[in-house]
């Protein structure tokens, strides 16, 4: 039995208990969990409170759960895609709270796509570019709303990093890609030009292919400077609304 505080949260307690043991591999991936009862034993709690512990690391995306006669409760295999949505969720937040700013942004895109596009024109093989011209030929469409323009971006510049061998590079990309993005395109969405955007895609997407890296990381960055400018004069414009408030 774990000895744990009973002066602070013990679910909490529990949940850090059960992911430091999935972190050191004494719980295995895809391994199956004890059942509340026999945790409850372990810990010296209730089963709600066990229950509570399960929720914790649910929410983590540690474990997951199984319905049927060989159902229960199972650590969550290693994955990219939930590392990724934490990350996601965590940059979200730092966001929305100021802790991370345009420029800070832009500076992240700038280093990492350019990696990324490097690494696409040296390793991009025929599907992905299908994969970077089918989000690039969505992404022309005229018609849609602000909302997806946004997230078909997202897909474009995710489809050019999911080129690179390197699999860090790619879970970076999409924290980045799939946070920073948006978060951006909140503030400046009604002052881009859509033709601008597509046409500097439309460039990187042919220097990907012709493996020129010189051309296509230059049509990334007047693209980055482009939406740079575009930041700044939101914010500007921004401002200015608020100053005039104030003074009305």
């Amino acid at each position: 039995m774990n000895s744990i505080d009973r002066s602070q949260g013990l679910a909490r307690q529990i949940a850090d208990i059960l992911q430091e043991d999935i972190m050191q591999l004494r719980l295995g991936a895809a391994e199956r969990l004890p059942s509340e009862a026999e945790l409850a034993e372990r810990f010296d709690v209730s089963q709600p409170t066990v229950r509570e512990a399960m929720k914790i690391l649910a929410a983590k995306k540690l474990i997951r759960s199984k319905r049927g006669p060989k159902g229960g409760v199972f650590v969550n295999p290693p994955s990219l895609d939930i590392a990724a949505q934490t990350l996601h969720e965590t940059t979200n937040w730092l966001v929305s709270l100021g802790a991370v700013g345009l420029t800070d942004i832009v500076e992240t895109r700038r280093s990492l796509g350019r990696l990324c596009i490097e690494a696409a024109c040296q390793h991009a093989d025929r599907a992905d570019h299908k994969r970077i011209e089918a989000a690039l030929l969505e992404l022309d469409h005229t018609e849609i709303s602000d909302e997806d323009f946004c997230r078909l971006e997202v897909e474009f510049h995710q489809a050019v990093a999911a080129a690179s061998p390197n699999a860090m590079l790619r879970l970076v990309m999409v924290m980045v890609n799939q946070s920073l993005i948006p978060a951006a395109n909140m503030i400046s969405f009604q002052f881009r030009q859509r033709d601008v955007v597509v046409a500097l895609q439309r460039r990187i997407f042919s220097g990907i292919l012709a493996r020129d890296a010189a051309e296509a990381v230059a049509a990334f960055e007047t693209l980055i400077e482009y939406q740079s400018g575009v930041y700044n004069r939101a914010v500007e414009e921004r401002a200015a609304r608020q100053t005039s408030c104030v003074d009305g």
